[in-house]
């Protein structure tokens, strides 16, 4: 009898343990599924910043090829300005013997035909290599194109705006290679009007 009476207590521990088990393992699962969640986020926290960095490195190539693309075709562009700066002096050297070469002679009419011409060719081989003449008579003032030599009151010129050019200036592709030398209008000085004359016999 006594036998029979310690088989259900055995049973009832085995059971018992069985049923432990299962919550044992689940308790286990879920602090590994924690552990993977944090992990995951980690790993997309990590992946997010190495993708951040991938696209500003992106960017930072891209700017750098734009700013040396920019580089070259401004080296290409703006090769001659050394060279050009040195034939304006050439060429004003043979506009101001040009224009000091007065007379009625046959060696005076051939050397202003000379200096016209080879004038004219520095003229078409400035044009193939974009150096742009400034010649602004008649035109506005404009700071950045010309220097003002001086400033005269001239009757019929708007204030303001370019009655002589003493020296032509020079653009290369768009950039000033020098400024023209100009005389610029100002505004006539207004005459003190005279004082209305009394009338004695009034």
């Amino acid at each position: 009898m006594s036998t029979d009476q310690e088989a259900p207590e055995s049973q009832v521990e085995t059971e018992s343990e069985t049923i432990a088990e299962p919550y044992t393992e689940l308790t286990e699962h879920e602090f590994t599924v924690d552990e993977l969640k944090q992990a995951l986020a980690q790993a997309e926290q990590k992946a997010q910043e190495n993708w951040d960095k991938a696209v500003r490195i992106q960017a930072e190539m891209e700017n750098l090829k734009r700013r040396t693309q920019k580089d070259l075709e401004d080296a290409h562009k703006f090769a001659l300005t050394g060279f050009a700066k040195e034939l304006l002096s050439v060429l004003d050297s043979l506009v101001l013997g040009l224009q000091a070469a007065t007379g009625d002679s046959e060696d005076v009419k051939k050397f202003r035909e000379g200096s016209e011409l080879t004038i004219k060719q520095f003229e078409s081989a400035f044009a193939k290599f974009k150096i742009e003449a400034i010649d602004p008579i008649g035109q506005p003032f404009n700071a950045e194109l010309h220097q003002a030599m001086a400033m005269q009151a001239v009757e019929d010129a708007e204030p303001n705006t370019v009655v002589n050019v003493f020296q032509k200036g020079y653009v290369l592709n768009g950039r000033l290679l020098r400024p023209a030398m100009v005389l610029v209008a100002k505004a006539a000085e207004k005459k003190p009007t005279d004082s209305p004359s009394i009338d004695e016999q009034a």
